[in-house]
């Protein structure tokens, strides 16, 4: 079992952002420069990095999407929290 994962994000206001920024990292969009131009969190300033957190450090949904991901380098569906809509890319798993 997963005990950490690595995960950069982006967080924005709503879903249809969210959706149109994961088409445009799908057509070949780097992830981090996505997050430096539109992340609403200071983390883009760094690519949108969070580095390593363990389950409990997240909020719920957000902490639920990053561990159910698979593949390093992976991005997640649109996430809803209270904050806004999350892209995540898994980047690490310990």
């Amino acid at each position: 079992m997963t005990n950490e994962v690595r995960a950069s994000h982006i967080l924005v206001k709503t879903e249809d952002e969210a959706k149109s920024l994961l088409e445009e990292i799908r057509a070949g969009k780097s992830f981090a420069e996505a997050a430096e131009e539109v992340s609403l969190c200071p983390s883009g300033q760094n690519g949108g990095d969070l580095g390593f957190f363990g389950r409990g450090m997240m909020v719920k949904p957000f902490e639920d999407a990053a561990f159910s991901m698979e593949n390093i380098g992976e991005v997640s569906e649109p996430v809803q929290t209270q904050f806004g809509w999350h892209l995540i890319q898994l980047t690490g798993k310990n």
